[in-house]
């Protein structure tokens, strides 16, 4: 019980990354799993937007790739030095669910003890990282490098660049200013 008058520490905000084409480059002639992968390679601005918010917020990888468990995953971000940003990995394996089911976000929530409030889901695919973020009450930011199409409304919004992050989530009052 605390103590009256005593302040409560604030909820830690959680920013989850998609894997595949939003921290790493998905190459299509490549199979199986990208840590084996002969290239792999980190999405341009992904390093600078992740150590604008290391320290900052909780920093989190939710993808359902179906040919990774969260060891070969982080073998990969290993591979473009990302690792290190990355505390925990949801992935399909270990949830048993995909990313685009309440149950999937219901995992992530109660492993991170963090309400919706104070979940951002930021991925490179409207419906399976955006709509999918949304239904679960999260806040969710749609990277979308590959066309000027802009999407926003009540709790979600676009970016073109992943340096853009920070402002977002300032804007939010999810990251305060340092």
């Amino acid at each position: 019980m605390a103590e009256r008058g005593a302040m409560l520490a604030p909820m830690k905000t959680w920013v989850l990354f998609d894997w595949g084409d939003t921290l790493m480059r998905v190459f299509p002639n490549c199979a199986g799993k990208m840590k084996d992968w002969p290239r792999v390679e980190e999405v341009p601005g992904a390093r600078k937007a992740l150590h604008a918010l290391h320290g900052r917020v909780g920093i989190a990888l939710a993808t359902h790739a179906a040919d990774s468990e969260e060891a070969d995953i982080r073998e990969a971000l290993e591979r473009v030095a990302l690792s290190s940003f990355v505390k925990p990995i949801f992935c399909l394996r270990a949830v048993g669910a995909k990313k685009n089911t309440p149950a999937f976000f219901a995992h992530v929530q109660e492993r991170l003890h963090a309400s919706p409030n104070h979940l951002v889901m930021v991925g490179d695919d409207f419906a399976e990282d955006v709509e999918a973020a949304r239904a679960a009450g999260l806040w969710a930011v749609w990277f979308n490098p590959r066309t000027p199409e802009n999407a926003a409304g009540d709790r979600y919004t676009t970016i073109h660049r992943l340096e853009a992050l920070p402002a977002v989530l300032m804007g939010w009052g999810l990251l305060s200013r340092e």
